[in-house]
């Protein structure tokens, strides 16, 4: 563990790891915000780029940040699940309640023989009370939390549906022991349900004495786990990064026979369209057919509407010489840029520029949310390349769009 003091904080960030882990700001004694990363130096060095109004609020407050590596993002996931819990930082729960996020729960044997880990709602929480189950939480992702356990299972095999004389999905697929078909004992299955409360604990240490004893081969397992799974969508939005949740301005060129010109800007934020943000460019300089041309007019123009909030993304329609276009207008704003092509078995490829190695597999994970702003753009610009479509959008009050 290390601590950095803010005023300080430039000239020390090369030494933050890029590994995972997880970064406390604090005031005094005082924990402000816990938080994990996939690349603790990434993502600390995201608050002080930020012009977020809670990043600068809790950057005024925070007098030193203290990082904690961990092996995997995995467990990093938990690990900052336990700290919340235990610490209940201001900037973690002040605009959430428990109701709000998810919980993961395992019966005590004393509750059951053959436990299965399961997920709940923070609303269900006063149904289990902590005299008869672990509860583990909170996580702020149901899909995130669900991927977690399914990685776990490669270590921790547990079983979905223990007894039941059938075989579990996941005993067919070589995640489980057999205990649906009873064909683990009692005693090897609470040992192993054990271990895995001992991970979710953070008692790492005593986790590695017991497989050193028990399940030697899981040592190396337990270390090589592929996480890149939780590395998503999910951990852009979740943290506490740049505006607090995911942006996506997509853009798009369009012309009927090589006329009426026009280039559309569509906005995604957390996965879903943000209609009331969607804009049009009639190209003015650009010559007719001239779609790169016409692309980068767009971009500058844009980027002049200092009054419209900045994305975390810019995607176009394009291969290499769209994005390369694109990103020398923006790469001042330190903002990438990616093109969605379509490679030589007509499948999506995506290109970048300006992404971090670790920002480019967060990207790639995103990809059908990409796909899906990228069409977005392309049907809205084609609404506005033909003048009757034009006159008819004009005259519905959509007027204040056309730049």
């Amino acid at each position: 563990m290390q601590i950095f003091i803010n005023k300080d904080i430039h000239s020390n960030l090369k030494k933050i790891p890029k590994s995972p882990g997880i970064y406390l700001f604090m005031s005094g004694k005082k924990i402000l915000y816990i938080g994990k990363a996939s690349s603790l130096r990434e993502r600390v060095r995201s608050y002080f780029s930020s012009s977020s109004e809670k990043a600068l609020r809790l950057l005024s407050l925070s007098k030193k940040i203290r990082f904690i590596k961990t092996d995997s993002v995995l467990e990093a996931l938990f690990r900052e699940a336990v700290l919340i819990k235990k610490y209940q930082p201001i900037f973690n729960v002040r605009e959430k309640d428990n109701r709000s996020f998810v919980y993961l729960v395992i019966p005590r044997f004393k509750i059951k023989d053959f436990p299965s880990p399961f997920i709940i709602r923070g609303r269900e929480l006063k149904r289990y009370p902590s005299s008869d189950f672990h509860i583990f939480g909170p996580f702020k992702s149901w899909s995130v939390l669900k991927k977690a356990l399914f990685l776990l299972r490669k270590i921790f095999p547990f079983c979905e549906k223990p007894n039941s004389g059938k075989p579990c999905f996941y005993y067919q697929i070589g995640l489980c022991q057999g205990a649906c078909l009873g064909r683990v004992s009692k005693k090897d299955y609470q040992e192993m349900l054990k271990n895995l409360i001992l991970f979710l604990e953070g008692k790492k240490k005593t986790l590695l004495r017991n497989l050193k004893k028990l399940y030697p081969e899981k040592i190396n397992l337990l270390k090589e786990i592929e996480d890149s799974a939780l590395i998503s969508r999910e951990e852009i939005i979740e943290g506490f990064p740049l505006s607090g949740r995911l942006r996506i301005e997509g853009y798009d060129i369009s012309h009927f026979a090589g006329k009426n010109t026009y280039g559309s800007m569509i906005v995604f934020e957390n996965g879903k369209p943000l209609k009331s943000c969607y804009r049009i460019f009639k190209i003015k300089e650009a010559k007719p057919q001239d779609d790169l041309s016409a692309l980068v007019e767009v971009i500058k123009r844009r980027i002049r509407h200092k009054e419209w909030a900045l994305p975390n993304l810019f995607l176009i329609d394009g291969g290499k010489n769209q994005v390369n276009s694109v990103y020398q207008v923006v790469k001042d704003l330190k903002i990438p840029v990616v093109g969605i092509a379509k490679g030589r078995e007509k499948k999506d490829r995506l290109i970048l520029r300006g992404a971090s190695k670790n920002l480019k597999k967060l990207i790639s994970l995103s990809k059908p949310v990409l796909q899906r702003a990228r069409d977005e753009a392309h049907r809205f610009a084609v609404r506005f390349s033909r003048k009757s479509l034009v006159h008819n959008q004009l005259k519905g009050g959509l007027r204040h769009r056309v730049r």
